[in-house]
């Protein structure tokens, strides 16, 4: 996929107003992480900077597990069943058992992971009305929250996880020299 558009937020085929903004938005944001990581080698993945770090493979697979988390969420509008919990974790909790479980996969696995998780947030987008993003319910704390702020959060976390893998592979380099 070119950059042709990248940097319009605007209509996008398929989507209303709000949700093509949306989806602009979340568009950059994996295109961008995209560049980050593609190529990397299943050792560029695995790298620790330390014992309790997070991998980049574990950060990208913590990236999906976000989304599906909110496609649950909000989608399905119910909580988490164990069996939900099991497929979200560990990646979406880090930790121990991520560093120990999510290991040895190729970038190819990882990138085909996001866009068949990405696939199925745009096209539940598609079916849904720009009044959806609106309606709100407690959420953390008890704060009101609408669901146009859970989908921002979902590439803010990206964002902030791309950040990371931005450091992680400038401290991989410095230590190969």
């Amino acid at each position: 996929m070119g950059n042709q558009g990248l940097f319009i937020i605007d209509q996008k085929d398929g989507l209303s107003l709000e949700f093509s903004k949306l989806a602009s938005m979340m568009e950059y944001t994996r295109v961008t992480t995209l560049a980050e990581v593609r190529g990397l080698t299943v050792g560029q993945l695995d790298f620790l900077i330390n014992d309790d770090a997070n991998s980049i493979g574990m950060l990208l697979a913590h990236m999906v597990s976000v989304e599906r988390a909110y496609q649950i969420e909000t989608f399905e509008k119910r909580d988490f069943t164990e069996e939900d919990i099991q497929m979200l974790n560990p990646a979406l909790e880090l930790g121990k058992t991520a560093r120990e479980q999510i290991k040895g996969n190729p970038i190819e696995y990882y990138l085909e992971e996001l866009e068949q998780t990405r696939k199925k947030t745009i096209d539940a987008f598609g079916t849904l009305p720009d009044s959806w993003l609106f309606e709100q319910a407690p959420y953390w704390g008890g704060q009101p929250m609408n669901n146009y702020f859970k989908w921002f959060h979902v590439f803010e976390d990206e964002l902030n996880h791309r950040g990371q893998i931005r450091l992680i592979k400038k401290l991989m380099s410095a230590s190969e020299t």
